[in-house]
């Protein structure tokens, strides 16, 4: 044996040997996943409750939309501030706190008497799980080995892939069945079960929790700025965007507050979010390319339901079995990519899951008047596996050659730049959604008229049909327009929708070249210098 081979050995025993060891480390794996699962499922299962909340609680559609948006901008604040939460608090001590949180809300999530009250439990729902979801990964990375970040991520991976998918899923069963009260309900037996894992499985901390200074100032204009982004982005469309007061007003309180935040948090000595973790490239980098994954793993699935309710006529339950199988090929795929990840270049399993994905996204621009769950089952099934591909080793090459004690904060960031790109990625497909509808619309008008012998010879068609069931000319001549225009109005519909699966697999093409700053995600050495 060479003289540089056993003084390694020796460094490689005592770097093992500061990690968790034995059937304790997956008991904790399991545990954060669960309490992960639980925060990301709740970002969707709402949505296909919205209806019946509407009717149960007589809210109006911009009302109720506050369920969703409450959740979603108390994630984004709390996410950047889960670092120094844990610091300050103590890690086992804050995760378990985040649960009992997340639970006690869902309970009175469940029993809210009115809309105020329940959106009010929604936010500090929100407030709790995304504490849970940032936590749940740094203490992975600071509970496994390096050779081991590759399963263990794979485990935590499960739930945040999946759960987009299992919430519509599971919330249209609840819903349909029992009611919109137990998509909350569902919650407290899980997370009483994940409070007493996080007890007696959490190491307790080998130093004490950190009396620093509370930056409040930070703090404030933290949740300020992400507030003011947030509700920008969820209210946007809605409100028809900068020609409302108030989504310019929170458009400049977005761009305000996290601008004074960025100046505050580089000139203090004691910051409630270090950016300066940022100097590392891999985290960079990843988290740019986090933002992308956050605009397929949310926003493109956010149009399929919207497609199969409005243009196929499913119901919430049908919805949620259609995204299925996609959820269960990324809880399949999830072990294989963690074995491939110990194997292969990081950035060549990214590159090969987002081009997975751009061609999930070309097979649903043939979508058509005809398609049925048959024919966006493949495609779906290929968006599961090709996230997951990305998922797993965006991880590994983010935030593994980060130093053991900036994996924290750097969880934070790229958790976060997830959870924005999803809601980046919603916003703008949405709104995109809307204006090319328009557009197809008239595009299509503009051939139906009476220089049009095509148009007329399928007026005078239907109108004929119309006629041999009873009614009279005129009354024919005007319910052919009627069916007509409903023809026009499905037709341009499905050209908007095949424009978004368009623009979502351009967007994952284009982002390929970030590939090129992130490192290749293998494991098992020193991390390196900051770049």
């Amino acid at each position: 044996m060479t003289q540089t081979a056993e003084k390694a050995q020796p460094q490689a025993s005592a770097e093992a040997s500061a990690y968790v060891q034995g059937w304790l480390k997956w008991a904790i794996a399991l545990t954060v996943a669960l309490g992960a699962i639980l925060e990301v499922i709740d970002t969707s299962i709402v949505n296909v409750a919205l209806n019946d909340m509407q009717g149960n609680l007589g809210a109006t559609l911009s009302e109720i939309g506050w369920v969703v948006s409450g959740y979603a901008i108390a994630n984004v604040i709390v996410i950047p501030l889960s670092a120094w939460l844990g610091d300050y608090f103590g890690r086992k001590r804050y995760f378990i706190f985040c649960l009992i949180a997340f639970t006690a809300a869902s309970t009175l999530c469940g029993f809210a008497p009115n809309l105020g009250v329940l959106i009010f439990a929604r936010i500090l729902q929100g407030l709790g799980g995304g504490g849970l979801l940032a936590k749940a990964q740094a203490i992975l990375f600071e509970t496994f080995a390096p050779a081991e970040q590759a399963m263990a991520q794979g485990v935590f991976g499960i739930g945040v892939i999946a759960g987009p998918a299992i919430g519509p899923t599971l919330g249209g069963f609840l819903t349909d069945a029992l009611g919109w009260r137990w998509i909350f309900f569902i919650n407290i037996p899980f997370g009483i079960l994940a409070v007493v894992l996080a007890v007696l499985f959490l190491p307790r901390p080998t130093a004490s929790p950190k009396s620093t200074a509370v930056d409040w100032l930070g703090i404030g204009l933290l949740a300020l700025g992400l507030a003011g982004l947030q509700t920008m982005l969820e209210e946007g469309q809605q409100d028809d965007w900068f020609t409302s007061n108030f989504i310019v007003a929170m458009a400049i309180l977005g761009c305000v507050g996290l601008a004074l935040f960025i100046w505050r948090e580089l000139r203090t000595a004691q910051p409630a979010v270090d950016l300066r973790v940022l100097r590392f490239r891999s985290l960079a980098a990843g988290s740019l390319y986090s933002a992308v994954l956050g605009l397929g793993l949310y926003g493109a699935l956010f149009a399929v339901p919207i497609f199969a309710q409005s243009i196929l006529h499913y119901t919430a339950a049908q919805t949620g079995l259609l995204l299925l199988p996609g959820a269960l090929a990324s809880v399949v795929t999830m072990p294989i990519a963690g074995k491939l990840s110990q194997k292969i270049d990081a950035r060549l399993l990214i590159g090969a899951g987002g081009l997975i994905i751009v061609g999930s996204m070309v097979a649903l621009t043939h979508i058509n008047p005809d398609t049925g769950t048959d024919e966006l089952f493949w495609p779906l099934l290929w968006r599961g596996v090709g996230t997951v591909l990305m998922f797993l080793p965006l991880s590994l090459a983010t935030l593994g050659p980060l130093p053991k004690e900036k994996v924290s904060s750097g969880s934070g960031f790229y958790n976060l730049t997830r959870q924005l790109g999803g809601s980046v990625g919603i916003a703008i497909l949405t709104t995109l959604l809307a204006q090319r509808e328009a557009f197809h619309r008239a595009v299509l008008i503009e051939n139906i008229s009476a220089y049009n012998p095509l148009a007329t010879a399928r007026i005078d068609q239907l109108s004929g049909a119309l006629g041999a069931q009873g009614s009279d000319l005129a009354t024919a001549h005007d319910q052919a327009l009627k069916l007509l225009d409903n023809l026009v109005n499905t037709q341009a519909a499905i050209l908007s929708f095949e424009d978004i699966f368009r623009v979502v697999g351009i967007v994952f093409l284009a982002s390929l070249p970030l590939l090129l700053f992130l490192g290749s995600g293998r494991t098992g050495r020193t991390p390196p210098a900051a770049h």
